[in-house]
């Protein structure tokens, strides 16, 4: 029985320093677009109907957000991972406390990691619309005379 406690005790000191114990092993992604109200879906299966929003994704996963409004040209965001100020300062708390054991925790989980760009903003660029007919530049229209028809073409063919 104190053989499991005392084990109990050093795994959570062991863990206690680590940067999957004090960031997780998910992070809050916002997702915005310049005009807001557009729609985003992302590579990883996340949807919403109108930015801004906010999606919960692994530490690990690098993926891209495809944005789509009326009126305006689609657009992709490539979203990637670094390793973190905190997620560092985590890690190497597991030289002092976690050991090897917290540090393949950490690597296996990415919560070393951070996403980049969050936010991730897109601004949306306008499509050009077709002018309304009658407006704008105009060619001027050239009538041409019917050729004058040689004598050749005039005689009968027999």
């Amino acid at each position: 029985m104190i053989v499991r406690v005392l084990g109990a005790a050093a795994v959570a000191a062991a863990l206690g320093g680590c940067a999957t114990v004090t960031r997780g092993t998910t992070n809050q992604i916002t997702i915005s677009s310049e005009p807001g109200g557009a729609e985003a879906r992302s590579s990883l299966g996340h949807a919403c109907t109108a930015t801004p929003c906010t999606w919960e994704v692994s530490r690990k996963s690098e993926f891209v957000v495809s944005f789509s409004k009326e009126g305006y040209a689609d657009l992709q965001v490539p979203v990637s991972t670094r390793i973190a100020g905190a997620g560092a300062a985590g890690f190497a708390g597991n030289i002092l406390i976690g050991g090897v054991v917290g540090m393949g925790v950490d690597a296996a989980t990415g919560s070393t990691l951070e996403h980049y760009p969050n936010p991730v903003l897109a601004s949306l660029v306008p499509l050009k619309k077709a002018g309304p007919l009658g407006r704008g530049k105009h060619k001027a229209a050239i009538r041409r005379e019917p050729a004058q028809r040689t004598e050749a073409e005039e005689a009968p063919q027999s």
